[in-house]
């Protein structure tokens, strides 16, 4: 059998744009988004009689793919009508925390056993500053009725280095998150986006500096790690063996489809696109190629972004001298732990990731 492929469908559509989001959407409209939904199924027929490959993870992303209500059933089913799907398949949608519990039935009916939940913050005044539309209160409420109706592995998104936010505010951000005991925690710091709501007001918002967002980052690695979550990759914790299935391919350099306006994709060997375009999407779709996938300074920077690390000796052959003496700099600054030829980043180290890379390419890669 094939390796097998990861695939990845975005739902492009929200009632409304947070502020910090640059994501690619466009706002929901029912008759656009059958519309859209009929031109995705026949892009999903179409690769699905072109790649041989068996599919052992779906991810629905957005956007805000709760907007689909009783439709994932149908998506999912084109899916599988076209697509051989493995029985363990790892199927994740992305909700909001409003969401109605109808959807989630709708998305346990049609195979879903995976949600990711944007949860960025326990406090609702936090919430509406990033434009939030749901409160902690629901997000809670969003946790528990998945799982009363059988969705147990639960990712949920939490948000740092945000306007008027410090060690305390964290603190309850943090003990509002581990209260709703996911198996998965994405934790991202706030990074302001060109054209976005935060961008126009920058000069308004008041941001933690460089010296207390690293702070901020360091504590809730602690944190969580205490907690009992794997720090496995930059940005993500995870309960044992919870890793997101789906995201690893990303940074292993597997093969994965990605299927609507903005979706990337990596597929033996080269990279393509959607460009940011629903109605080009709906009226002819087409892939933009986006070269070739699998360098060497590209595997080290994917490999360094996971807590396993990556072999040097598959980026570099023999370790050049120079390298190998960066190497034992970093490593006593505590920025890396070292066992050559296998390298990773601390969690210091995972703060000035693109700096360490760029001195670990220099002028070999």
């Amino acid at each position: 059998m094939t390796n097998p492929l990861g695939l990845y469908i975005h739902i492009p559509f929200c009632e409304r744009k947070c502020n910090y989001c640059d994501f690619y959407s466009a706002f929901y409209n029912k008759d656009t988004l059958s519309v859209y939904l009929s031109a995705l199924k026949d892009e999903i027929k179409k690769w699905g009689g072109t790649v041989n490959r068996p599919i052992d993870t779906i991810y629905i992303g957005g956007g805000t793919p709760s907007l689909l209500g009783e439709d994932i059933i149908s998506l999912l089913g084109c899916i599988k009508q076209n697509f051989k799907v493995l029985s363990d398949v790892e199927i994740t949608v992305e909700v909001n925390p409003s969401s109605s519990g109808e959807f989630l039935r709708f998305a346990k009916m049609a195979g879903v056993n995976r949600l990711s939940i944007g949860v960025q913050s326990g406090c609702d005044n936090t919430l509406k500053i990033l434009g939030r539309t749901h409160t902690s209160a629901e997000a809670e409420a969003t946790v528990k009725k998945a799982r009363e109706i059988g969705i147990d592995n639960i990712s949920v998104d939490l948000m740092i280095a945000l306007p008027d936010s410090n060690l305390q505010t964290l603190k309850r951000d943090i003990d509002f998150i581990l209260s709703l005991n996911p198996t998965h925690i994405s934790a991202y710091i706030l990074k302001i986006e060109q054209n976005t709501v935060f961008a126009k007001k920058y000069d308004t918002l008041n941001l933690p500096d460089d010296d207390d967002t690293a702070e901020q980052y360091l504590y809730m690695c602690e944190t969580l790690e205490k907690n009992g979550y794997t720090h496995y990759e930059i940005s993500n914790f995870s309960c044992l063996n919870k890793e997101s299935r789906h995201n690893m391919k990303y940074w292993t350099g597997d093969d994965y489809l990605g299927l609507g306006p903005a979706a990337h994709s990596c597929v033996d060997g080269k990279r393509f696109y959607y460009p940011r375009d629903l109605q080009g999407f709906i009226k002819n779709p087409q892939t933009t190629p986006d070269g070739n996938s699998g360098d060497k300074s590209e595997k080290l920077m994917l490999g360094l972004r996971l807590s396993s690390g990556v072999d040097l000796s598959q980026i570099y052959g023999e370790i050049p001298k120079d390298i190998k003496k960066k190497i034992n700099l970093l490593e006593n600054a505590g920025y890396i732990k070292a066992d050559l030829p296998r390298i990773s980043l601390t969690d210091s180290g995972m703060l000035i990731s693109n700096s360490i890379i760029a001195e670990l390419i220099g002028d070999y890669l």
